[in-house]
C-alpha cells in the first residue's frame, strides 16, 4: 500500500484551514499532519511533523509572510511548498517561485485540481493553475517595454524606500509628476504596488 503524502496546512484563517482539512480528508493518498496560522508556526510545525508538502497561503497577516516562510522551508532538504492563494499578480507569482515554491494554485480551483497538484508537488513536479500558467507564458512571449532613464531613477529611489515627496525633492520634480511616472512603471512591470514594482525589478535585474 502506498504511503500517504504528509501535508501541512498554512493559512491564517481558521475557517479556511478547517474547510481544507475536511476537503482533504476525502482525498486518497493524502494525510494532513498539522495546521499553522502563521509563517513562524509553519516552520515550527514542519520541524515537528516532517511533511512532504506544505500548502501555503501568501498573505498571513502580521509577522512572516508566505513568501519568506516558503524560502525558509525549501532551504536545504525541506518539504515541497505548494502555494494556494487568491492572488495572481505577476509580482506575487514571481516572488513565490523565486522563493522555491514547487507550484502555485488559486483558491478558485476545483478540489480534483488541488488533489492532483499536491501529488505533483510531492513528486517534485511543477503544478500551476491555468490562469497562472497563462500569465507566465504571456510574460515570456510579450516582454514589457524598457523603462526610461527617469523611470529607472525613480525605481531606484523606490527600492531605497523613499516616498513620493522625497523622490520629487531628490529629482527636483513635483509629487504629481512622480505619481505619473509610477503609474507608467507599474504598467510596464505588470504590478499594482510599490513592493510589487521593486520585487519584479529585482527579478528582472532592473536595479543597479
Amino acid at each position: 500500500m502506498r504511503t500517504p503524502i504528509r501535508l501541512l496546512l498554512c493559512d491564517d484563517h481558521v475557517v479556511v484551514r478547517a474547510g481544507l482539512r475536511a476537503l482533504l480528508s476525502s482525498a486518497d493518498g493524502i494525510e494532513v499532519v498539522g495546521e499553522a496560522g502563521s509563517g513562524d508556526e509553519a516552520l515550527a510545525m514542519a520541524a515537528r511533523t516532517h511533511p512532504d508538502v506544505v500548502l501555503m497561503d501568501l498573505q498571513l497577516g502580521d509577522g512572516m509572510d508566505g513568501v519568506t516562510a516558503t524560502r525558509k522551508l525549501t532551504a536545504g532538504e525541506g518539504p515541497r511548498v505548494l502555494v494556494l492563494t487568491m492572488f495572481d499578480t505577476d509580482a506575487d507569482i514571481t516572488r513565490a517561485i523565486e522563493a522555491g515554491a514547487t507550484g502555485y494554485l488559486l483558491k478558485a480551483e476545483h478540489p480534483e485540481e488541488l488533489f492532483t497538484a499536491i501529488h505533483s508537488a510531492a513528486s517534485g513536479r511543477t503544478a500551476l493553475s491555468a490562469p497562472v500558467a497563462d500569465r507566465l507564458l504571456a510574460r515570456m512571449r510579450s516582454p514589457r517595454p524598457a523603462l526610461s532613464e527617469r523611470e529607472q531613477e525613480i525605481l531606484g529611489y523606490l527600492a531605497r524606500g523613499l516616498g513620493n515627496r522625497a523622490i520629487g525633492r531628490a529629482l527636483f520634480i513635483s509629487e504629481a509628476t512622480v505619481k505619473t511616472h509610477l503609474g507608467r512603471i507599474y504598467g510596464k512591470l505588470g504590478v499594482e504596488t510599490r513592493a510589487g514594482a521593486v520585487a519584479v525589478a529585482k527579478e528582472r535585474r532592473l536595479l543597479p
